[in-house]
């Protein structure tokens, strides 16, 4: 016997088709095995899937890459909040997610939506051989931090632009996936992400990443409030607020695709 179920595809931090990042969306009554949520996912073949189930006025959430289950998705919980908010008889302006990173918060302001994520402060650590040969760099790096990945920071967006991954070296680095960053003259700062090792060579516009990326570059630059740009091809625009604790991941998202799953 067949089940049916929606999905959808949206371009998250996107102000229009074909720019931010694309995350798949199937909203569930009830969850599905492990095993086919993990199919699902590897054969939308996109950086995140997300799953949710409403339960009152709340929501559980949870995210994956064609290769594993993550704690933590920016991007597709802006896609899933999109969803949501445009869905017929849905009048709130908050949504409330609860997932394996704590209760996640979404606002609606016009066309902007606002993620409340935990601050995850980078530490300063050493920069290994790995990091080194995946991102073809020597010391041109002002420094390696990590928390739930590596943070790389160069002394230009020139550099980081330039960067060329090899994936072989990255694949082998412990954490989830590896950004470089820089100051910039239009942004307040740039970046890039790369997490092979979750089947993600590079990816588009990655909103977890700000969770360690806003509160270093708020202490770097003495400031709360940051615009940021993930250098992708297809790239991403991010307003990013240091609020205590947390942090406050603002952008826009696009509807792309709206369709069915027959499994």
């Amino acid at each position: 016997m067949s089940i049916k179920l929606p999905i959808y595809q949206i371009d998250a931090f996107a102000n229009q088709a074909f720019e931010g990042n694309p995350a798949a969306v199937v909203p569930l009554l009830e969850w599905l095995s492990e095993d086919v949520m993990q199919s699902i996912a590897e054969e939308n073949n996109l950086a995140e899937t997300a799953f949710y189930v409403a339960e009152g006025n709340e929501y559980k959430i949870r995210w994956f890459t064609p290769k594993k289950e993550v704690e933590l998705c920016g991007h597709a919980t802006l896609a899933s909040a999109f969803v949501i908010f445009n869905t017929p008889g849905f009048d709130g302006d908050v949504i409330e997610f609860e997932s394996l990173s704590g209760v996640l918060s979404v606002t609606k302001e016009n066309n902007l939506l606002t993620l409340d994520f935990p601050s995850q402060v980078p530490e300063v650590c050493q920069i290994t051989d790995n990091i080194l040969k995946g991102l073809g760099i020597s010391n041109q790096s002002i420094e390696c931090l990590k928390n739930k990945d590596y943070i790389v920071v160069l002394d230009s967006e020139e550099a980081v632009m330039s960067i060329v991954p090899d994936s072989g070296f990255l694949e082998k680095l412990d954490l989830r996936g590896i950004m470089v960053t820089s100051v910039s003259n239009k942004y307040d700062f740039v970046a890039r992400f790369f997490a092979p090792k979750y089947g993600i060579p590079e990816d588009p516009v990655t909103g977890s990443a700000y969770t360690q990326l806003t509160p270093y570059w708020s202490e770097k630059l003495g400031k709360y409030r940051l615009n940021a740009k993930q250098l992708s091809s297809r790239g991403g625009e991010l307003v990013c607020e240091l609020v205590g604790e947390r942090v406050l991941i603002s952008g826009k998202a696009i509807k792309y695709l709206e369709g069915e799953i027959e499994i």
